[in-house]
C-alpha cells in the first residue's frame, strides 16, 4: 500500500467550525480534500474533547463512520483512530499539537494520533503503539511514523518535560515504544512563528488575528 499524507495552510481556510457553524469548516474541508483528489464520502473527520481525564482513547474506523464529519457532524471522540482498509481517508484538525501518522507496512494499517500537551503527559505516544500491539499485533520495527507541524518549545514549552517542545516529546515517546529512529520524520515547521499555519496558542496571545485550525489528511492507496 501507498500511504499519502497532506497538510492545508491558512490558504485553505479553517478546518475547524467556529460557535457551533459547522458550514464553513465543512466546506473548507471539502475543498481541500477534493484540491488533492480525495473524495469526501471516503473521509472521516477525527476529533475529540478535552473533558473528563482520560486522553488515551482509541477507536478503529468502520466504513459505516466515512463521510462523518465531513459530510455530516462528527460522532468521534478519541485521541487516535486506526484505518486498516484503503481510500478511508482521516482528517485531524490542528491547532498547534502534533499530528502523528503511524503506518504498519506489513499489515498495511494506519493510525491517526493526536499528541497534545494533555496526551503527552499521560505518554500517550507510547501508549498508542501499545494499542496496536495489543489489538493488532503489530510488530513495531515494522512501523513508520510521520510528526506533523507543531509549536516549538521557544514558545510552548512543555514545563512537565522540562521545557521540551511537543515534538520532541513526541518522538521520545514513539522511541520507547520500539519505533526505529530512522522510521520516524519530522515537519520541521513551527506552527508559532510560520504564518503558514494557523496557531491557538498565539491566537490566546494576541498574536494571529484567527483562531483557526489547518489539518493533515491521510489515507493508504493500493498499489
Amino acid at each position: 500500500m501507498k500511504l499519502d499524507i497532506f497538510t492545508s495552510t491558512v490558504s485553505d481556510g479553517s478546518m475547524k467550525s467556529k460557535d457551533g457553524d459547522q458550514s464553513v469548516a465543512q466546506t473548507n474541508r471539502t475543498n481541500f480534500l477534493q484540491k488533492n483528489g480525495l473524495s469526501p464520502e471516503n473521509t472521516t473527520l477525527h476529533t475529540l474533547s478535552y473533558g473528563g481525564d482520560d486522553y488515551c482513547r482509541y477507536l478503529e474506523l468502520t466504513d459505516e463512520l466515512k463521510g462523518d464529519g465531513i459530510l455530516r457532524n462528527s460522532t468521534i471522540d478519541a485521541d487516535a483512530v486506526v484505518v486498516t482498509k484503503p481510500e478511508h481517508a482521516v482528517l485531524l484538525p490542528l491547532g498547534d499539537c502534533v499530528g502523528a501518522v503511524i503506518h504498519d507496512t506489513y499489515q498495511n494499517i494506519v493510525m491517526v494520533s493526536h499528541l497534545g500537551r494533555q496526551n503527552l503527559e499521560q505518554h500517550g505516544g507510547t501508549k498508542c503503539i501499545k494499542h496496536l500491539v495489543e489489538k493488532y499485533n503489530v510488530n513495531p520495527n515494522n512501523l513508520t511514523a510521520w510528526l506533523s507541524p507543531a509549536a516549538g518549545k521557544d514558545n510552548y514549552p512543555m514545563e512537565a518535560f522540562d521545557g521540551r517542545g511537543l515534538q520532541d516529546v513526541a518522538m521520545e515517546q514513539l522511541l520507547n515504544a520500539g519505533i526505529p529512529p530512522t522510521s520516524i520524520s519530522i515537519t520541521k515547521d513551527d506552527t508559532t512563528t510560520d504564518a503558514n499555519y494557523f496557531s491557538h496558542s498565539e491566537f490566546l496571545k494576541g498574536h494571529r488575528p484567527e483562531d483557526g485550525r489547518f489539518c493533515i489528511v491521510a489515507v493508504m492507496h493500493e498499489d
